[in-house]
């Protein structure tokens, strides 16, 4: 009795985990953190705008999901012709916010995604990205872009899509719509049994940098 009592304890679990939908989203290539950031930078350099930036995060569970924001705390990319070649930015994660909840269970949420079972913000304050390689992508305006990012003091480089939206002499805009596979840098909190969390993280960022 007790035997088949584990068999489906068991049964249901691996049920649970596979109606876990990943959020929508093209996954990035994820490999080795590579050494050649900031190797190829050229052109002039723009310094990213905070306070006209964002980064957006969604992540899924069994019985829904939630979404947020995190702040860009500083950054800079450099544009030749019109053209990304490099840069890189450092995000706040002191600043991770929940935007679909409020008063306690929003505190709640935003307190456990600091916690040492996700970000471990306390001891990782900070989560980074530096470009490592640009290339034309297959559309008029994108490009793709490879780039190192560290997250819990772990550090793989990522290769995305990414939308150039405005390229001036004085402000350069860039958008980009990906997903990482949160374990690669050692977020392994699986959630609940019965209400298990996606592998994937789902990330929007959108750029806007200034000259001068």
């Amino acid at each position: 009795m007790k035997r088949n009592f584990f068999y489906l304890l068991g049964a249901t679990a691996l049920f649970f985990a596979s109606c876990v939908e990943n959020p929508e989203g093209k996954k990035a290539e994820t490999t080795e953190a590579s050494n050649a950031a900031g190797a190829s930078a050229t052109g002039t350099l723009f310094t990213i705008d905070p306070a006209a930036s964002s980064v957006e995060w969604l992540g899924k569970k069994v019985t829904g999901q939630h979404h947020g924001t995190v702040q860009i705390k500083s950054g800079e990319v450099f544009v030749d012709n019109g053209q990304l070649t490099g840069g890189s930015f450092v995000l706040d994660l002191n600043t991770i916010d929940n935007k679909d909840l409020e008063g306690e269970y929003k505190g709640k949420l935003e307190g456990h995604l600091k916690s040492a079972d996700f970000f471990d913000v306390e001891n990782h304050p900070e989560a980074s990205f530096q470009i490592t390689s640009v290339k034309p992508g297959t559309a008029e305006g994108q490009v793709i872009v490879s780039g190192n990012l560290t997250l819990r003091g772990v550090t793989k480089n990522i290769t995305f899509d990414a939308t150039i939206e405005e390229a001036t002499a004085s402000s350069f805009k860039a958008f980009a719509d990906f997903n990482i596979a949160r374990e690669d840098w050692g977020v392994n909190y699986s959630g609940k049994a019965d209400d298990l969390i996606s592998k994937e993280i789902n990330l929007k960022i959108n750029m806007t940098a200034v000259n001068g």
